[in-house]
């Protein structure tokens, strides 16, 4: 969990739910969800308060968390607005490969500055979303990093001017 007190530059606390993790064979039953739409709302709440809004002691709830998040079902996270701390530049990038995808994937998330990769069908074979302090950072991770892995065709980044919505609480079902 984050303490009450954030540091400069975070916008708030979520909860990520990772569907697609390989091997995370987990069971929602519905108090496992409920707990999941609480730290949603509020992702500082204590066990107490969860439990108390959920029907379950502290201590259970706890061990639902962390199961939960040793399962890959959930991770608990600070969001910061990169900008706040230094990051001017964001982008997301399609990618156009040959090959076996799922390694380029992996090379892809290697890189420091890529925080969200994905394959896809369509236009491209797989997008990134990276951070970068500004242009110059952007342009040497294109042309040094992202370009270079083998098997990258071809880029087109589409560069953040305004970051509208970011949210994480969608539920569950």
């Amino acid at each position: 969990m984050v303490e009450r007190d954030a540091q400069p530059g975070v916008q708030a606390v979520s909860l990520r739910i990772n569907h697609s993790r390989p091997g995370a064979a987990f069971q929602l039953d519905e108090l496992s969800k409920a707990i999941i739409e609480k730290l949603q709302q509020d992702g500082r709440r204590s066990y107490a308060g969860i439990g108390k809004a959920v029907g379950l002691s502290e201590a259970a709830v706890r061990q639902r968390v962390q199961r939960m998040a040793d399962a890959g079902v959930m991770q608990i996270v600070a969001v910061t607005d990169p900008m706040q701390l230094g990051f001017a530049r964001q982008a997301m990038i399609g990618i156009r490969c040959t090959g076996d995808t799922t390694k380029i994937a992996d090379k892809l998330a290697a890189i420091e500055s890529v925080d969200y990769v994905v394959l896809t069908a369509g236009s491209f074979d797989a997008i990134v979303e990276v951070v970068c302090e500004d242009d110059g950072d952007l342009l040497d991770l294109l042309n040094t990093k992202i370009r270079a892995v083998p098997g990258v065709i071809s880029t087109e980044t589409l560069v953040y001017l305004k970051l509208v919505k970011q949210q994480y609480n969608w539920g569950t079902r």
